[in-house]
Parts: structure tokens; C-alpha cells; sequence
């Protein structure tokens, strides 16, 4: 049972974020790295929003 938490916590370790693209999709790479923030920028444009409504 230790060794099924540890395969199926082995992902936490972060190197599976790393991975390569295939080479046809090489040149999407840049775009593929910013992907991840964008999500952010959301939840960052609500807070501008509420201040610019002064949070009512």
C-alpha cells in the first residue's frame, strides 16, 4: 500500500511539468509556457474590478 501512495504521489515532484513537445508542435512552445498563468490573470483582473467599484 506505501508503494501505490508513493507511485501515485511521485507526480508532486514536478518533473513531469517539464515534458517536451514533439517537434511538429515546437514552435508553440512559448505560447505553452505562459498557458498556465493566464488562469491568474483572472482571478487578479476580479480584485482590479471590485476596486474599481470600491468593493460593493
Amino acid at each position: 500500500m506505501f508503494n501505490i501512495y508513493l507511485e501515485t504521489g511521485s507526480h508532486l515532484n514536478g518533473f513531469w511539468i517539464f515534458a517536451k513537445l514533439p517537434e511538429a508542435y515546437a514552435i508553440f512552445d512559448p505560447i505553452v509556457d505562459v498557458m498556465p498563468i493566464i488562469p491568474s490573470f483572472f482571478f487578479l483582473l476580479a480584485f482590479v474590478w471590485q476596486a474599481s467599484v470600491s468593493f460593493r
